[in-house]
């Protein structure tokens, strides 16, 4: 099982630990475990636990420091120039000569590390960090914002340790309302060094640049192999904005990869969402994640921020991690479902799917939902047309068209929807399918034409068999009555809320897809790509669902596994060369097939 927690747990969780282990403990190994990742990408020797032992807990403050409360520093900081650095300072372990680096490997001095430490304890994590990296040999620059009330004890430490292990730490105070503007030497949000390489120092009578605009210069002038980014973690209330909006903007074209500490700086941890209508968030190339894993990580924006997510618990006891109803899908979610066959099977073994749709000029939906079912394993897969079948699908002449009126839904698994359209007729298909008996997946029209009629509302959530719906954020949107934005705003609730009021099963389509059930559980889909943004996929995805119900599969483990197959078959053909770009959906078909029978067997 993959547990996803939000904020309010993570908090909780945090503070029952830190009341049972040292002041600072926490961020001590949050710091550890993101020197530890930055490593990795660095491709140098990962910090050892011995690493975590040659850095004091409280190390001691050089007479020319100052603490972050005590405003910016002055001739003392340098960002290292686009020449290989020099190494730096480090704090030695028992029994080293002074100044060496134990631990330290052979040109780690060439790596050039931008460490991102904003005012609260995220920037503490990120400040931490710095110092195992900064004790390893690693060249390291601190853009520091400073926080404007005073700090954590913890935090406060990990500033000292830092300094002391060697780090560059640019120092400044926040600008007043995250303001770009520049002020006068000395004032609010300026920020005071001792020199920029490829720039004349600032003279006297000059306006001195805010921390803000002074960052996004500085990463201009050193070919940094990695950005970790510290600025804000879970906490974030109000969008990035200002000059560290600029700043962030900036960090967004580094070609270099990007480690963010906890979650990306400006992306909601619970929802995936941006934080603010206007906000702006940093688009990491990997995410080290502390205590929990994250919803927001997982759907929404998230993917596209988050980029590769490790998690690391900080050797909490697991006794203080609660119960969550929110969870990654895997396949030993719904693995046990898929058996491999028996010689004595029959194509009676394996139900019968009917896919009823095909309105004029909608013809190919539901050829494409039956041909998935077919190649997902169903027995026998009819078309159900709403009027004029066609005489066969020419390209998967094992499918059988029907006119969907003279077929008797008892008798299969109905999916209803692909390319049903909106007519009096496509209704009345509806409200026979809800008032069947047989499993029952809806889709597309059949959606839209659900959201305009209460009636039909109230017979689906009172079936005496919870159906399968698989909406976009659109026809979510319309059934909630809401806007799509409100929808993407919080995928999870948008799609518990869903799945409570029509007791179904919903399957809230995007990137992250969500699955909901009536009792509130919730998965995120981790699986899939770009490649799935186009015409018909849906209708695939419809088609596979059916077929596992049609085998006996429930519909909470059907919904699972279609929806993890969908995704790991497009992942299959990108890395085989089709797509993202140009992919189809008919593309899908086979490939969903290999990875069913990879499960299967």
């Amino acid at each position: 099982m993959k547990p996803l927690y939000r904020t309010a747990d993570i908090r909780a969780i945090e503070h029952a630990a830190a009341a049972m282990l040292p002041e600072g403990e926490l961020m001590r190994r949050a710091g550890h475990a993101a020197a530890c990742a930055a490593q990795r990408l660095l491709s140098c020797p990962p910090a050892a636990a011995s690493t975590a032992e040659r850095l004091p807990a409280r190390a001691p403050v050089p007479e020319t420091a100052h603490t972050p409360s005590q405003g910016p520093a002055q001739a003392s900081v340098q960002v290292p120039a686009r020449t290989p650095a020099q190494g730096s300072a480090h704090v030695s372990a028992p029994g080293s000569a002074p100044g060496s680096a134990p631990g330290s490997a052979p040109g780690l001095a060439l790596q050039q590390v931008l460490v991102l430490a904003g005012p609260g304890n995220n920037g503490g994590d990120a400040l931490e960090a710095a110092a195992h990296l900064a004790a390893a040999g690693i060249a390291v620059t601190v853009g520091h914002v400073a926080p404007t009330a005073t700090q954590s004890p913890e935090r406060a430490a990990a500033w000292q340790r830092a300094t002391a292990a060697g780090a560059r730490l640019v120092e400044a105070l926040p600008p007043a309302a995250h303001a770009s503007s520049c002020r006068a030497p000395g004032g609010n949000g300026a920020l005071i060094v001792g020199g920029l390489p490829n720039a004349a120092p600032p003279e006297a009578d000059r306006q001195m640049a805010t921390v803000d605009e002074f960052m996004a210069a500085a990463l201009q002038a050193a070919d940094w192999q990695l950005v970790l980014d510290g600025l804000f973690g879970i906490g974030l209330a109000r969008p990035v904005a200002g000059g560290l909006r600029q700043l962030v903007e900036a960090v967004n074209r580094l070609p270099c990869p990007v480690l963010a500490l906890d979650v990306p700086s400006g992306l909601d941890a619970d929802t995936g969402a941006i934080v603010g209508a206007d906000g702006i968030a940093v688009r990491a190339s990997h995410t080290i994640t502390f205590i929990g894993d994250k919803p927001g990580l997982h759907t929404n924006e998230g993917r596209d921020h988050a980029g590769s997510v490790e998690v690391a618990d900080l050797d909490i006891d697991p006794a203080l991690f609660p119960p969550t109803p929110l969870h990654l899908n895997q396949p030993e979610l719904f693995s046990g479902y898929l058996q491999a066959r028996r010689h004595s099977g029959h194509k009676g073994t394996y139900g019968n799917v009917a896919v009823i749709g095909g309105g004029p000029g909608l013809r190919g939906a539901p050829l494409l939902s039956a041909r998935a079912a077919l190649h997902a394993g169903a027995g026998r897969v009819y078309v159900l047309f709403p009027e004029d079948p066609l005489p066969a699908d020419s390209g998967q002449p094992e499918l059988m068209c029907r006119l969907a009126d003279g077929y008797d839904f008892e008798h299969a698994t109905l999916a209803i929807g692909p390319g049903l359209g909106d007519s009096a007729a496509a209704a009345d298909l509806l409200a026979r399918a809800i008032a069947s008996n047989s499993a029952l997946l809806i889709d597309a029209d059949a959606l839209n034409l659900l959201a305009r009629d209460p009636h039909l509302q109230h017979a689906l959530a009172h079936r005496n068999k919870n159906a399968v719906l698989t909406p976009h954020p659109l026809e979510a949107a319309r059934l909630l009555g809401a806007t799509m934005a409100t929808v993407q705003a919080d995928r999870v609730a948008a799609a518990r809320t869903l799945a409570a009021r029509l007791q179904a099963v919903v399957v809230l389509k995007g990137s992250g897809t969500v699955i909901a059930a009536p009792d509130g559980h919730c998965v995120i889909n981790p699986t899939g790509n770009p490649a799935l943004a186009t015409a018909g996929t849906g209708d695939v995805l419809s088609g596979v669902c059916a077929a596992l119900l049609a085998q006996g599969c429930p519909p909470w483990q059907a919904a699972l596994a279609a929806v993890w197959l969908h995704g790991a078959a497009a992942d299959a053909l990108v890395v085989s060369g089709i797509g993202p770009i140009g992919m189809t959906a008919g593309e899908l078909v086979p490939a969903i097939r290999t990875a069913l029978n990879r499960l299967a067997s």
